[in-house]
């Protein structure tokens, strides 16, 4: 019997995360060493204070209201009130199966066109060819540390005839870099003269290294959705619970961003928004968790960061969450004369011959003949690296030596990054 698939979806990919991670498995699978830098997962275990409460409400069956339970609602908007310093409140937030569900929901309910900073997320660009949305990317430079400028955003606003939502990602992935309060307010103000709606995708808010993450929201509360999640700070990819945070001026928004999801997912499990709560209300545990999370990933960041920037390689040190998004292009002659001139032929040569996997740049919105890549460092032991900084105060310096034995793997990807670049 045949079956037609609508034209524009025809040539539609798995997402470019999810399938590195089920590539590098079977490469496993078959014998294989491979060293995962493609899949952006926290390396780090869900506290047990959390997984304890997610036990004990395992019991729970019944279907909850499509925008959330009532008491995680609370607790999330409280949440935003106490460490973001924004005015949301708990009838503004709304409950997903992870925040991508809620991004695409949104794209689908809005009219009119998606503003994209590159590099971007991966799945950004898809959902809106998905939902037949118009795309368009802004691509910023290495320059500037991959940051949108106000006027890169002022001149994407007036080329295009129609309303506009701006997609902001800080810390970012790919690059793991954010934005200072100055840059933050710049860019609010551009959006509130040009009635932008701006989409914040904080979820590696609270992974900001020295725990300084700002929103815009602050600058523009009235025109800005926070969308955050469980899926990176408290290390429970898997769980798939993220939220959006509308002002009370954008609840029309969110009503139909309900009644949509009313008609799709209808609500996220049960058991994980009881469960939920607690990861938003056990500021003791979680600050304890985040305090030495961050300063791993810092430590972390900064050696691949440095090691890579000696050897050569354009990358700019990370602020927050687990990512680096090198520039190869001062190697580029040595990489041509091995008929290597794309990012994807770059990623798939360098698995073959080191496997070390990496994730080409044309993923993540940019021109696929530049020579950069998304580096994920989380090839590490997350439970077994909290143990050794719990041991050593928070007011001592730690430093990368004090966790080789837990981060072999990952010293020796970028050692042999590093002598691939340098063996011709």
């Amino acid at each position: 019997m045949p079956h037609k698939i609508h034209p524009h979806l025809q040539n539609l990919k798995q997402s470019a995360t999810l399938a590195i991670n089920k590539y590098c498995g079977e490469l496993e699978t078959s014998g294989k060493t491979i060293f995962r830098f493609g899949l952006g997962q926290s390396p780090f275990p869900v506290p047990d204070s959390i997984v304890s409460s997610l036990e004990g409400n395992a019991y729970r069956k019944d279907y909850l209201p499509v925008e959330g339970l009532y008491a995680l609602r609370q607790a999330v908007a409280e949440f935003h009130q106490k460490i973001d310093k924004t005015d949301f409140e708990p009838e503004g937030i709304m409950i997903g199966p992870g925040s991508k569900e809620l991004v695409f929901t949104l794209q689908l309910a809005m009219e009119g066109s998606t503003l994209i900073p590159s590099p971007c997320w991966v799945s950004y660009g898809p959902q809106g060819q998905i939902v037949h949305r118009e795309i368009h990317y802004i691509q910023t430079q290495y320059e500037n540390n991959w940051r949108l400028l106000p006027d890169q955003l002022e001149s994407a606003i007036h080329s295009i005839e129609s309303p506009h939502m701006l997609i902001l990602n800080y810390p970012g992935n790919p690059d793991g870099g954010t934005y200072t309060p100055e840059e933050l307010s710049a860019l609010a103000a551009v959006c509130r003269k040009n009635d932008v709606l701006v989409l914040s995708d904080e979820i590696y808010g609270r992974m900001h290294h020295q725990g300084d993450h700002i929103s815009i929201a602050r600058y523009y509360p009235e025109g800005t959705i926070v969308s955050s999640g469980l899926s990176k700070w408290c290390g429970a990819g898997g769980w798939r619970l993220g939220h959006f945070a509308f002002p009370r001026e954008l609840y029309g928004l969110k009503n139909v961003v309900a009644s949509i999801s009313s008609e799709t997912f209808s609500c996220v499990s049960t058991p994980i928004q009881y469960a939920a709560v607690q990861a938003y209300t056990d500021y003791k545990t979680v600050d304890e968790y985040l305090i030495h999370s961050r300063r791993l990933l810092s430590i972390v960041g900064s050696y691949c960061a440095n090691s890579l920037a000696k050897a050569g390689v354009r990358v700019r040190a990370p602020s927050g969450a687990f990512y680096l998004f090198p520039d190869f292009e001062n190697f580029r002659e040595k990489l041509t004369e091995r008929g290597i001139t794309n990012s994807p032929t770059l990623c798939e040569q360098l698995l073959q011959d080191t496997g070390v996997a990496l994730l080409s740049g044309s993923e993540f919105g940019r021109d696929a003949t530049e020579l950069n890549a998304r580096l994920a460092y989380i090839n590490f032991d997350g439970r077994k690296a909290l143990k050794i900084s719990r041991k050593i105060p928070t007011d001592k310096t730690m430093t990368i030596d004090d966790i080789i034995p837990v981060c072999a793997n990952l010293i020796e990807a970028i050692e042999r990054i590093i002598k691939w670049l340098q063996a011709y």
